[in-house]
């Protein structure tokens, strides 16, 4: 359930085209003077990448107008997968990419140390991030900081039936003894942080997973109809409330830490030393909460994701 969302030949196009991260459109924050968001000389152009779904287009959106009012041009192009724009990013073709701190750790791993790797992220955020760093070395990057904001692996139930079983937790959820049928992703059945974790882990009895998907309205619906009793969503999922669904947490630390965070070229860092403090000053602000009420913007109220990027920042006073 990593998340997952050719660039090649527009990376190597002789000019590039400026597109907002969610495509095609002219970047909102210039103009034909030339001048950046900050009034700020032109430091350059940068080139971000990233996956192209709801919450990655609001984060490289997020990236690119805090870069723009900084003084620079920033290139984006968002691509369905990690696997197609890492590549790039350690041919230094892409500067900055936004990314979740388990998953990159996750498969630099299993790319460097091949399939049967141990893993090496955990749900200690510190201890991921020394992983990562020590596995983007060689390929002259760099992670900076990683905000608060985490969107990871959660399983959600309806309030109703947390309610009616006094559930918090995943903890309480086994300890209710009964077998439950589980709408998540298709290949959770061969998971260790889902279904074998959760048998493994919280003595939780699966009787039936349904392949609905990770967080897609199939899952949700399944679980609020009763079909399903437990569903596989994302902890940054702005529709749950609205929805009458409620995360069970995962009080023994099933889930790898998913905090978003800038990965960046080393040599990009050491020639614009501000470009790391630009993306450090908002890891200091971002949320988990912050991100799910983005998603709900864009997902629930049809919102342009360049716009709620864009409220955010100011209202954080970053831009």
């Amino acid at each position: 359930m990593a998340r997952q969302r050719s660039l090649s030949t527009v990376l190597a196009a002789a000019a590039l085209v400026v597109v907002s991260a969610c495509g095609g459109e002219e970047d909102p924050l210039a103009d034909d003077s030339g001048d950046t968001g900050s009034g700020s000389e032109d430091k350059g152009s940068l080139t971000l990448g990233g996956q192209d779904f709801t919450e990655m287009q609001i984060m490289a959106s997020i990236y690119e107008q805090l870069l723009v009012d900084a003084g620079y041009t920033v290139d984006s192009e968002l691509v369905s997968t990690r696997k197609v724009y890492l590549k790039e990013l350690q041919k230094g073709s892409i500067d900055i990419v936004p990314e979740y701190a388990g998953s990159i750790t996750d498969e630099l791993n299993l790319a460097v140390n091949g399939p049967d790797a141990e893993q090496v992220s955990s749900n200690d955020i510190d201890e991921t991030m020394k992983a990562l760093r020590k596995l983007l070395e060689p390929d002259g990057l760099v992670a900076l900081e990683p905000a608060e904001a985490t969107d990871q692996n959660a399983f959600a139930t309806t309030t109703d039936f947390a309610q009616e079983n006094d559930l918090t937790t995943l903890t309480d959820l086994g300890e209710m003894d009964e077998p439950i049928t589980l709408a998540a992703a298709e290949d959770c059945s061969s998971r260790p942080d889902c279904a074998i974790g959760l048998k493994n882990v919280y003595d939780i009895e699966i009787e039936e997973i349904l392949p609905l998907g990770f967080g897609t309205p199939q899952t949700k619906d399944s679980v609020t109809s009763g079909e399903s009793q437990l569903g596989l969503v994302g902890t940054s999922d702005g529709s749950l409330e609205q929805l009458g669904l409620v995360i069970l947490e995962d009080d023994k630390g099933l889930q790898v830490s998913q905090n978003l965070v800038p990965v960046v070229s080393e040599e990009v860092v050491e020639q614009n030393p501000d470009v790391a403090e630009t993306l450090n000053s908002l890891s200091d602000e971002l949320t988990t909460e912050d991100l799910a009420e983005m998603n709900a913007a864009v997902d629930l109220e049809r919102e342009k994701p360049e716009d709620v990027a864009q409220q955010f920042l100011e209202d954080k006073g970053l831009i």
